[in-house]
């Protein structure tokens, strides 16, 4: 064989391998882009982890900050205190204003004592001997006019003390009608709203009181601790940021393509490069809008291809710290998940 033609034999073996490695290559990057050889689909995203700022609900010095940076907490563990002293006053001042709308509604309900009730009858009593003694002396005064015994001054005046007589009587019985019956209804219903008003103060007391003591609403790691014992707060002012340990999300994108593979409830499996350890979860929601891939996203496909944002759910029996807030992981979904449109699934 001549110089030339083994020349060009080579030539043609570089080209041809030249072509297969290419060919490998795009396979490779598609299979890259598409999922893994098996056919499961591999995309990108982040752990999200929820953070939760921790404030008091009344306004006041800081007494106590009870836990550090990187301190694990419980739910309902106490985290910071209050000075309640101010809250301690008004609790007992709104508790003796109760005490003393409770003690005027028992009055009105129980109407006037006995000794009471006994007085006005007395006095009506009195009235009546006053107006039997006016009436008797008028008809005197008035039987001795014609003989000119009496004046006609005499007289009236005679008269006009009977009729006061007779209305002091109206006037004791209706006193007495009304210490028996005890006061109106429309008084014992003021009453009753001043007492209601004055519970309502003191159960306001109370809240506030406890309102000294702030609690962790749930299991989690302290990552910010922003105030110290002796600073004054306001009213929601953040004192701690907490992270949550349960739920924990992964926030991943899908293309366009394989939208139609992902649905809420479609399990899958969540790797990052820190451990070998693989976790379970499922798809909790997929975004029914399409948005431009963020630039924090690992993904190999191009920054300017629409995406739709998706979360997964670990579940809570594989959560053990080890997937951390914003760690970039992996997210493999099997070649046999489910299809179908996105939409709300598990939150």
């Amino acid at each position: 064989m001549s110089t030339g033609a083994k020349r060009f034999g080579r030539k043609r073996v570089i080209v041809t391998a030249a072509i297969v490695a290419a060919a490998v290559l795009v396979a490779v990057i598609w299979a890259r882009r598409a999922g893994t050889d098996d056919g499961a689909l591999v995309l990108y995203g982040n752990v999200d982890i929820r953070e939760v700022q921790l404030a008091f609900r009344q306004p006041g010095r800081v007494a106590e900050m009870i836990f550090e940076e990187g301190d694990a907490v419980a739910a309902d563990d106490r985290v910071a205190l209050l000075d309640a002293r101010p809250y301690e006053d008004a609790l007992a001042g709104a508790e003796a204003a109760v005490r003393v709308a409770r003690a005027e509604v028992d009055k009105l309900h129980g109407g006037l004592r006995p000794q009471e009730v006994a007085q006005a009858r007395e006095a009506l009593n009195r009235a009546r001997a006053v107006a039997t003694d006016a009436g008797r002396n008028y008809e005197r005064q008035a039987g001795l006019l014609p003989s000119g015994a009496s004046s006609r001054s005499t007289v009236d005046a005679a008269r006009a003390a009977r009729d006061q007589a007779v209305a002091a009587v109206r006037a004791a019985e209706a006193a007495l009608s009304q210490a028996v019956e005890g006061f109106r209804s429309e008084d014992i219903a003021a009453g009753e709203a001043r007492l209601a008003a004055a519970e309502a103060a003191r159960d306001q007391a109370l809240t506030a009181l406890a309102d000294t003591r702030l609690l962790a609403p749930a299991a989690g790691t302290i990552i910010a601790r922003i105030r110290e014992p002796g600073s004054m707060v306001a009213s929601q002012s953040a004192v701690y940021s907490l992270s949550l340990d349960r739920p924990v999300y992964v926030r991943a994108y899908v293309g366009e393509p394989d939208l139609g593979r992902v649905a809420p409830g479609t399990p899958v499996r969540v790797r990052s490069d820190s451990s070998d350890r693989v976790y379970r979860g499922q798809v909790g929601f997929v975004s029914p809008r399409a948005e431009f891939t963020p630039k924090t996203v690992e993904t190999p496909d191009l920054r300017t291809d629409l995406v739709y944002r998706l979360r997964v759910v670990i579940d809570d029996d594989q959560v053990d710290g080890g997937l951390r807030q914003g760690m970039p992981v992996t997210v493999e979904l099997d070649a046999a998940s489910g299809s179908g449109a996105a939409g709300d699934g598990v939150r």
